[in-house]
């Protein structure tokens, strides 16, 4: 997107003119300024996350019987990282277009960077795990992809994977969201209204991840899926590249959608958004208040299901059949694809490489709907039968 425009046929031309040389002109390497940028960048967000004040928040009984205690100040480090970007920016101390300008650099060394991050992981969970939940499948490379942790810390108040996929990748993906459309009023002397439309929907989607983080601490990222290739190396590389690359495309494709198309693509993204949210924010209350919480009005519907511990220990979990929960068992992946999807559509038609993401998103949340299904079987075994009989499809209501 960045040397060569997106095109794949202007790479193959590249090829086929000047060989592998012509290729390797346009190829980004690490370099130490990169390096000086993402360090800056992580410092910064680990800082906050260890020192501005926060509630306590107390996750999810883990499959060893742990219940993990965070520090819920993600809202806080989002503004304040946000605020420093911009006044940074407004002062002329640092200009953003130059995370642009270095942005293949940047890439490349977050691919080799994390890739030893992984494996300073794996190492540590061989030797210094941080509690119970760990453990080896006896496959080196199963342990290096899935992660041998499901909580790693450093000490007793950094938690790893909190950093790795909230402080740094969801954090990123805002901050170069900013970046681009700095980038296209440098390039053009304006914003274009797709570019702000894109950004505008990106951005109220990453500040409700934010005030809603203490409850992405219950979902399958935190909660099940250990911190390995998978989780650390796509948070640390794959969000700030991938998800961002809407607005990357939009950066020198500025299109000039008018205002009532405009307007409805933007009413359309903020809706699912909403839902999404609404979603994630029923449950959430339902869970709370041990399912006394009314939901759309009304006493909810639900399942007592009981499990078992590894340590052997009972206990039990209430599964919500009332509201957005009785039309799909994960119905907030159909809201969150949309919300993606317009805040990609405002590149129209003309290029498929901005909705790589959508496409990539769409497979992962159908994978990862398989795979908490698969997990919650063996579980909750004739509960989540049940379960499965009162709410049978599992995104899209009536379909899927």
């Amino acid at each position: 997107m960045v040397n060569l425009d997106g095109s794949t046929t202007k790479y193959l031309e590249l090829y086929k003119v000047e060989g592998i040389d012509g290729v390797l002109k346009t190829w980004p390497m690490p370099t130490m300024n990169a390096l000086k940028i993402i360090l800056s960048f992580a410092a910064f967000e680990a800082f906050l996350q260890l020192y501005i004040p926060g509630e306590v928040h107390v996750g999810p009984v883990s499959p060893a019987g742990n219940r993990p205690v965070y520090k819920n100040n993600g809202f806080s480090c989002y503004i304040i990282t946000l605020v420093s970007y911009y006044g940074l920016y407004k002062s002329g101390y640092f200009n953003p277009a130059v995370v642009y300008d270095h942005l293949g650099e940047i890439y490349f060394t977050l691919v080799v960077g994390s890739f030893f991050v992984c494996i300073l992981l794996y190492i540590k969970g061989h030797v210094a795990p941080s509690s119970s939940d760990c453990g080896s499948s006896g496959n080196v490379l199963v342990d290096f992809y899935w992660g041998m942790e499901l909580y790693p810390r450093i000490g007793q108040n950094f938690d790893i994977k909190v950093f790795t996929n909230c402080r740094f990748g969801m954090m990123s993906w805002a901050v170069l969201v900013v970046t681009y459309a700095i980038k296209q009023i440098e390039l053009y002397g304006k914003l274009s209204d797709s570019m702000t439309v894109s950004a505008t929907l990106m951005l109220v989607y990453i500040t409700k991840f934010f005030w809603w983080e203490a409850g992405y601490w219950n979902s399958m990222d935190i909660a099940h899926d250990r911190a390995g290739f998978y989780i650390v190396w796509g948070c640390l590389v794959w969000v700030p590249s991938v998800y961002t690359s809407p607005a990357l495309y939009l950066v020198n494709h500025p299109v000039e959608l008018g205002m009532p198309l405009a307007a409805a693509i933007t009413a359309a993204g903020l809706l699912c958004i909403w839902i999404n949210y609404d979603a994630d924010l029923q449950r959430q209350t339902f869970r709370k208040t041990d399912g006394k919480a009314k939901v759309w009005g009304k006493v909810p519907n639900k399942i007592v299901a009981t499990y078992v511990t590894e340590k052997g220990e009972k206990k039990q979990s209430l599964l919500l059949v009332s509201g957005w929960w009785a039309m799909a068992r994960h119905f907030h992946y159909l809201p969150e694809i949309s919300a993606a999807f317009f805040w990609t559509v405002p590149a129209l038609f003309s290029h498929p490489l901005p909705y790589f993401y959508v496409v990539f998103l769409t497979i992962l949340l159908v994978d990862r709907a398989e795979r908490d299904d698969k997990r919650c079987q063996t579980k909750y075994k004739k509960f989540w039968d049940e379960y499965k009989r009162t709410v049978p499809c599992k995104i899209i209501p009536h379909i899927f």
